[in-house]
């Protein structure tokens, strides 16, 4: 009887702790669901209208001087506004691309869009520049030291990573053994003594 009570007891618990976890999993997750589907509704919106803005510089005038109200722009390396224009949509769509990436990424390697993303931000920086004449050639050399530090970093996540999820090593788990062993042989050493 008391083994009977006691399995009943058991499978009570059991099956009345996964529904109450369940029922808050459940409440919590139509949340986040709905938060989720708003943010990829935006990134999917935002994506899709690339090639829109793309096209934004067909409605730059073909004159080297652009005035209105706000603004007057004058091209003085490139032939006209709309080649300035042209220019600067190549740079800006990518960018703004990859930066989207960077911030909608969960793999472990993200940071290393950094990289891509300086160097079109560099170009763009040149690209604007109208005195500059060595077009897309220099960014390489501003982007080496962008590389020196997020590469050693992607690298060292990645190295965690695979010692911890694919090889199964913990590395806490063993500094402790260590430190367990070393007490182990100072208590010996102290015996010998």
């Amino acid at each position: 009887m008391y083994l009977v009570t006691q399995t009943v007891l058991l499978m009570k618990t059991i099956h009345t702790k996964p529904k109450k976890e369940s029922e808050k999993t459940k409440l919590s997750f139509r949340g986040t669901t709905k938060n989720k589907l708003i943010k990829s509704t935006i990134v999917a919106f935002l994506i899709a209208i690339t090639p829109y803005i793309f096209y934004l510089y067909e409605s730059f005038p073909k004159n080297r001087t652009w005035e209105t109200f706000f603004f007057t722009f004058e091209s003085n390396y490139y032939e006209n506004v709309r080649m300035v224009g042209w220019v600067c949509m190549n740079k800006i769509i990518p960018l703004f691309l990859l930066i989207l990436w960077f911030f909608t990424c969960r793999d472990w390697w993200y940071h290393v869009l950094l990289i891509p993303i300086a160097m079109f931000a560099f170009q763009l920086i040149q690209a604007i520049n109208d005195e500059s004449e060595n077009f897309d050639e220099l960014e390489i050399y501003w982007v080496i030291p962008i590389m020196m530090i997020i590469v050693p970093i992607v690298y060292f996540i990645r190295i965690k990573l695979f010692d911890k999820y694919v090889y199964n090593i913990d590395l806490e788990k063993i500094d402790a053994e260590l430190a367990e062993y070393e007490r182990k042989e100072q208590e010996m050493l102290e015996e010998n003594k």
